[in-house]
């Protein structure tokens, strides 16, 4: 088996070529059968002619010692008959391997015609001349000599397969170059190296493969990047819970501890594993949602009758802190996944809740069109800044940085929303500045397509 690729490209060229050659020629040659064998006949009569001359101009010894110097005996065979059927052989053959002639055709020719000997081929074509000498009528056959030109034919196959074959070897060393580079380049991606820069400058082919393996190298560089930042957003937001359950727990096996402390540090220690379970749920829903394992199951529904109930279910939140809405909602049905859908409403008014100052006001306006559904909620809050807007739709990121427990959450609620509303082939961008409030921009397709 052969497994290099400069090997299997250098044969395939080899064998197109000689394969080509090979078939060109038997097909130019079925072709131009009749054209060859016009242009054989005329150079062969011609030919005949002036052997036919040299004998009718010079005597027969000086004729015959003319005729076996011609340079032009390299590439025709000569042979002169006798009345007794006895020949003279002149020319590249030498009498060997020639056209056999019956006495018929001998005789045709000494009775004075001109015959033509067709060998059903193309070459040899044979002529027949008769000659007038002074020892009485000889018969001269002349026929071509097919081998020299066939040998010609082969020598300049040979000398362009070996010229095409060197280039072609040179040729295929910048050919598998590039892959080359591209095999050495995916040994070190996957040993875990991703600093690599393909010198490619290639067109085509190899130029746009070198440019998808550069994007697929870029891509897997911050798939890798964002892979050990959430083992270590993972690590940190356990190990804080995990920390707060074993101190408390290790305080709880004093004796000593009031009955107040004991059921302050059960309550902190049921609040942790909470939490840890809470994280735990939206890491599998996110899982889920990303792997589009979570089937949709489409139902026709009331947005704005949900986004109320959204509300009017979050209302311990808001009522607490004297935070207010203004809602200017119309009557619009979407065709959707209701649960998913309920838990985008849930969590963006969760945290335009938990980011807005105390007696502030919450607006939340609906737009439609012919295809989608504009949802607007805005909120009188903290803000964000340009630099995190960026990053707000990814797992496990907090825009206060130092992850305090003022706002207490995972970092996984604004990824959920942002999965669902894709998976539902909508858009979600926010709008914001630092102090001024935030406004998440939920667009929704009317009816989703269940594909």
């Amino acid at each position: 088996m052969i497994k290099s690729l400069y090997t299997r490209v250098v044969l395939t060229f080899l064998f197109s070529i000689i394969g080509g050659t090979f078939i060109t020629y038997g097909f130019s040659t079925w072709v131009y059968k009749d054209k060859l064998n016009q242009n054989l006949q005329m150079t062969l009569l011609h030919f005949g002619q002036d052997i036919v001359r040299i004998y009718e101009t010079f005597p027969l010894r000086e004729a015959d010692s003319f005729v076996s110097e011609m340079q032009q005996l390299s590439s025709y065979h000569i042979r002169i008959y006798g009345q007794t059927g006895q020949f003279q052989s002149y020319g590249a053959l030498n009498g060997h391997n020639a056209f056999d002639l019956t006495m018929k055709q001998v005789n045709d020719v000494l009775d004075g015609n001109v015959v033509e000997v067709n060998t059903n081929g193309i070459a040899p074509l044979v002529i027949g001349f008769p000659l007038k000498t002074e020892a009485g009528t000889k018969a001269m056959f002349v026929e071509p000599v097919t081998t020299a030109s066939l040998s010609f034919l082969f020598k300049f196959l040979a000398n362009s397969l070996i010229a095409g074959s060197l280039l072609m070897l040179i040729a295929a060393i910048f050919l598998v170059r590039p892959i080359k580079q591209l095999t050495k380049a995916t040994r070190r991606i996957a040993s875990g190296d991703f600093n690599i820069k393909l010198n490619i400058k290639q067109k085509g082919e190899l130029g746009t493969l070198a440019r998808s393996f550069e994007d697929m190298m870029h891509d897997l560089q911050q798939l890798e990047q964002m892979r050990r930042e959430f083992v270590t957003n993972v690590s940190h937001e356990v190990q804080s819970p995990l920390t707060s359950i074993s101190g408390y727990a290790l305080a709880l096996k004093h004796e000593d501890i009031t009955d107040e402390d004991r059921r302050r540090y059960l309550t902190i220690i049921i609040d942790e594993a909470k939490r840890m379970s809470k994280m735990s749920d939206s890491l599998l829903k996110l899982s889920l949602l990303e792997s589009q394992s979570q089937q949709l199951r489409l139902v026709k529904f009331s947005l704005d009758e949900q986004i109320r109930r959204v509300i009017v279910a979050l209302q311990p939140q808001w009522s607490a802190r004297n935070i207010r809405f203004e809602l200017h909602l119309k009557a619009v049905h979407l065709y959707a996944d209701h649960d998913l859908i309920n838990q985008v409403w849930t969590n963006i008014i969760g945290n335009s809740i938990k980011f807005s100052i105390d007696d502030s006001v919450i607006n939340i306006s609906m737009k439609q069109d012919i295809k989608n559904v504009t949802i607007r909620i805005s909120d009188a809050g903290i803000g964000i800044s340009s630099e995190d807007q960026k990053r707000i739709f990814e797992r496990f990121f907090k825009a206060d940085r130092s992850h305090s427990r003022k706002y207490n959450g995972s970092g996984m609620g604004l990824a959920i929303v942002k999965q669902i509303v894709t998976l539902h082939q909508g858009n979600i961008r926010v709008e914001s500045e630092p102090g001024q409030g935030t406004t998440f921009i939920v667009i929704l397709p009317i009816t989703t397509p269940t594909a």
